[in-house]
């Protein structure tokens, strides 16, 4: 599982580099990351799983990233601001969840977002 966020004074964990295909490498459907060339069991649990890191620990950056935007769309001294209703529908959310995202991304920017990963409650 991919690590927490770190605290403000905690460096981030760099996961494998997601190295850009080809788009000829890409077009191919049996083609991924050239794990399909890896005969070695080991190395390719290896690979496949700094694979897997990397693209849960982009996936838990991106999700802040996203509360950031749905926090900065939604501040009420924005002339231009929407409502959650808005941001759901341009996100493709559910408003329940673009409210929660909306908070968590007031937190991150307010700094008591920090160890969380997800504006899911749960």
């Amino acid at each position: 599982m991919a690590e927490p966020t770190p605290r403000r004074n905690e460096p981030r964990l760099r996961p494998a580099p997601l190295i850009f295909e080809p788009a000829e490498a890409a077009g191919d459907p049996e083609h991924f990351f050239d794990l399909e060339s890896i005969e070695d069991p080991r190395a390719l649990l290896a690979r496949a799983t700094e694979l897997a890191q990397a693209f849960r620990a982009a996936a838990d950056r991106a999700v802040e990233f996203q509360a950031v935007a749905a926090a900065q769309l939604a501040d009420p001294r924005r002339f231009d601001r929407l409502t959650p209703a808005d941001i759901a529908e341009r996100a493709e959310w559910t408003e329940d969840y673009a409210k929660k995202m909306v908070e968590f991304g007031r937190d991150l920017m307010r700094g008591n977002g920090e160890g969380r990963t997800s504006p899911d409650p749960v």
